[in-house]
């Protein structure tokens, strides 16, 4: 009807280009993080000098965002990590990563998605202050479910459906910006406490690491789009771009929001847990500056923001298992597409339960926490095994087609590897009788035990023998798609 040729019957469409792809990433970077974290980021410093925390962060991300660009620019696959550890780790390990990467990502992206939907309700707090938490929890339940409802659809229609939230997202941040603006005052923004710069003292560096896994807390989603190789227009150009550009993009904005928010609410007011700043910044901001119609207004303009979040993230996430199904390293039915819309089917459903069940158990836990275990359970198996894969297919890869490479190898790896390893060695620390250390080594043994069942049964290694193949079993076909699509 609307003349878009029907997609193909073996696999994913690509449609998505430069200017969707980098709202797709910002979308989902800037959710509903900057808008409640600001207050646990003022806490983890002690003051406003917690502006290093996104400082460091955005340093971080720029660092592991340049391995994402080369790997997704040379491995333009569906699954993101999957393909390259898949293809990094074949020849010792035979599947053991990719099968140990999927299953730490069916449970780290969707609770991180939780999140987004734990920010939804609490800012709807601001407009309903009498909503109980019966009504909150129901409210979040429907919010997950009408994710998944947007999502089982086109590409195509989900990418002007990301658009336009894109445009929400940029609203409501530059309104919280421009209010702040108004009513900027230095002495409040910039009033350090005695002992904020003190270097050389075991607490700051505490309250660093703190900061810095909130900060890369609020930059994740630069890789959404590597997540969806197989769906992006010209990925050795788009990839790198959206990747670079949404980090910049998101870094400026993130700045802006914290420092104009500072300079409004006395950062004392962001630690009191009975203060609407501690929980609504952004809407405190409003109410302080333009009033609470303002307040309302943007609040309302938050909330979708904090959707689109989720949505994206969701989006890009249920791509993960595909490849891994389709290439027998994880259940059959998640290598099954919507025999129309062409999305699958499997990932996007379980992607969407687990989100539901980590939105309930957030609500009943400390955001901080929460945090601080998603990111923890994330480190091993995706970071830091990123970060050698990269090296590892310069080396053992030599002739794959590489797009682009990485500016300055080996600094940005080992800046990534330095950031990564600060976040994992304080978690415990930071989230005292939590043990998140603990609890992503017995995630991650648990995998292991998971792998050794199921690579028995499939009598591959170390009950087989390693199938080694090198590249994209298509990548020979995207030049060509490409230059007929244009």
């Amino acid at each position: 009807m609307s003349g878009t040729p029907p997609p193909p019957s073996g696999g994913f469409v690509r449609r998505i280009g430069l200017f969707q792809a980098t709202a797709i990433n910002m979308s989902q970077m800037c959710g509903i993080g900057p808008f409640v974290t600001i207050p646990l980021m003022v806490a983890a410093f002690g003051g406003p000098q917690a502006v290093i925390g996104f400082l460091a962060g955005a340093v971080l991300a720029l660092a592991d965002g340049l391995i994402w660009a080369e790997l997704g620019a040379s491995l333009p696959g569906s699954g993101g990590s999957y393909v390259y550890l898949k293809q990094a780790f074949q020849y010792r390990t035979g599947r053991l990563m990719p099968f140990l990467f999927v299953w730490t990502a069916m449970l780290f992206i969707p609770l991180i998605m939780s999140t987004g939907v734990v920010g939804f309700v609490q800012y709807l707090g601001y407009l309903v202050p009498d909503m109980g938490q019966g009504v909150g929890d129901a409210i979040g339940l429907c919010v997950v479910a009408l994710v998944v409802l947007l999502l089982w659809r086109g590409i195509d229609h989900i990418a002007r459906i990301t658009a336009a939230m894109w445009v929400v997202m940029i609203a409501s941040v530059a309104l919280v910006i421009l209010a702040a603006a108004t009513h900027f005052r230095p002495e409040l923004a910039f009033a350090y406490p005695a002992e904020a710069f003190e270097f050389t003292s075991g607490t700051f560096w505490v309250g660093f690491a703190a900061g810095l896994t909130i900060g890369i807390y609020d930059y994740l989603g630069y890789n959404t789009t590597a997540y969806m190789g197989a769906e992006i227009k010209d990925p050795g150009r788009t990839l790198p771009r959206s990747i670079v550009l949404s980090i910049l993009g998101i870094m400026a904005i993130y700045l802006l929001l914290q420092i104009g928010t500072l300079g409004v609410i006395d950062w004392h007011r962001m630690t009191d847990p009975h203060d609407i700043a501690s929980t609504s910044v952004a809407s405190a901001v409003m109410e302080e500056t333009w009033g609470k119609g303002a307040a309302s207004v943007v609040t309302v303009l938050i909330l979708v923001t904090a959707f689109a979040s989720v949505f994206t993230g969701l989006l890009g996430g249920s791509r993960v298992p595909y490849d891994a199904a389709r290439d027998r390293v994880f259940f059959g039915p998640y290598a099954k597409l919507h025999p129309v819309h062409r999305f699958p089917l499997f990932g996007l459903a379980t992607m969407g339960v687990v989100t539901a069940i980590g939105f309930l158990i957030g609500r009943h836990t400390d955001l901080a926490t929460l945090i601080q275990l998603l990111t923890t359970v994330m480190v091993i198996v995706q970071a830091l095994a990123q970060i050698l894969a990269a090296s590892t297919l310069r080396r053992r890869q030599p002739s794959l087609r590489r797009p682009y490479t990485m500016w300055l190898y080996p600094l940005p790896s080992i800046v990534a590897l330095t950031g990564w390893l600060v976040i994992y060695g304080y978690a415990d620390r930071n989230s005292p009788g939590r043990h998140p250390i603990e609890w992503s080594l017995a995630w991650l043994s648990l995998g292991c035990v998971a792998f050794l069942l199921w690579s028995r049964r499939e009598r591959v290694w170390p009950f087989g023998s390693r199938e080694v193949t090198e590249g994209l079993p298509d990548a020979s076909a995207v030049s060509e798609e490409q230059a007929a699509a244009s």
